[in-house]
C-alpha cells in the first residue's frame, strides 16, 4: 500500500505542488513585511521564528485521503477487502507514505530557511531533529482527513478537512503577554496543540536544546496523533463492516 501511494504521487502533483508553494509564498511575504517591526514583539529574529511556521503549513494536510476517496468511489476498495490483506494495513500503508512525503516537503523549505541566513543553535543534529519532528506531525494529522474520508467517501469532505487546522500558526511566543478571555482563562492559543509544536521547533533554531520546549511539542503530536488515529480506524472498521 505505501509503495502504491508513493508512486501515485507523480500524478497528483497538483496536489503536492500547491502545498509546497503556499508556505514559501507566504514565508517570503511575511519576512518582507513583518521583519522591520518585529522586534516590537520581542522576536529578535524573524525568519527563524517564521520558518517553523512555513514547514507546519507544508506538512498539514498532506495525505493520500483524496487517493482513497477515488478508491472507494471506483470500487477498488471493495477489491482489497476480498484480499487476505490486514485491515489496518489498507491505512497504516498510506500513513507511511505520507510520512516519507511530508518529510521531503520539508527539506526545500528548510533549504529555504538556510539561504535567508536562518541558524540551527542545536547544530546538524538539531535540523535533522527539526525534520523528524515536523514530519511526524504530517501523518500525526491525517488521521482527521482519512477518518472524513472513509465515513463520507467525499472529495469536497476531504478537501475542507484542512479547516481543522489551527486558527494562527503565527501566533506571538507563549512568552509574550497575551490579555485573559472574559472570565478569565488563559489565552486559546495556550490549549493548542500547534503552539507547542511550533515552540519546540524554534527552538531548535534559536535556543538549542531546551527539554522543556521540546516535550510539549512532542506530546502535542502524540496527542493529536492518537486522536486522530482512533477517528480513522474507527472509520475505518465501519466502512469494512459495511462492506
Amino acid at each position: 500500500m505505501a509503495i502504491r501511494a508513493l508512486r501515485s504521487v507523480p500524478r497528483d502533483l497538483e496536489t503536492v505542488v500547491p502545498a509546497l508553494l503556499a508556505p514559501v509564498f507566504f514565508f517570503v511575504v511575511n519576512v518582507g513585511a513583518l521583519e522591520p517591526v518585529a522586534g516590537r514583539t520581542g522576536v529578535t529574529d524573524f525568519r527563524a521564528f517564521q520558518l517553523p511556521v512555513a514547514i507546519v503549513f507544508a506538512v498539514t494536510g498532506i495525505s493520500r485521503a483524496s487517493g482513497l476517496v477515488t478508491d472507494i468511489s471506483s470500487g477498488y476498495f471493495d477489491r482489497l477487502l476480498l484480499t487476505p490483506m490486514r485491515r489496518p494495513a489498507l491505512l497504516l500503508g498510506l500513513m507511511v507514505a505520507d510520512l516519507a512525503l511530508v518529510m521531503a516537503l520539508c527539506v526545500p523549505v528548510l533549504l529555504l530557511g538556510l539561504v535567508v541566513s536562518v541558524r540551527f543553535s542545536s547544530g546538524l543534529l538539531g535540523a535533522i531533529v527539526f525534520v523528524v519532528i515536523a514530519g511526524l506531525w504530517g501523518p500525526a494529522f491525517t488521521g482527521f482527513p482519512y477518518a472524513i474520508a472513509l465515513r463520507t467517501g467525499s472529495p469536497g469532505a476531504v478537501n475542507s478537512s484542512f479547516l481543522l487546522f489551527f486558527r494562527s500558526p503565527s501566533s506571538p511566543p507563549r512568552s509574550c503577554p497575551s490579555r485573559p478571555s472574559a472570565d478569565g482563562s488563559p489565552p486559546s492559543r495556550s490549549n493548542n496543540p500547534v503552539t507547542y509544536l511550533l515552540a519546540a521547533l524554534r527552538s531548535l533554531l534559536g535556543s538549542g536544546w531546551v527539554w522543556g520546549d521540546l516535550w510539549p511539542g512532542l506530546l502535542a503530536i502524540l496527542g493529536v496523533g492518537v486522536f486522530s488515529f482512533v477517528l480513522a480506524f474507527t472509520a475505518l472498521r465501519s466502512r469494512v463492516s459495511r462492506g
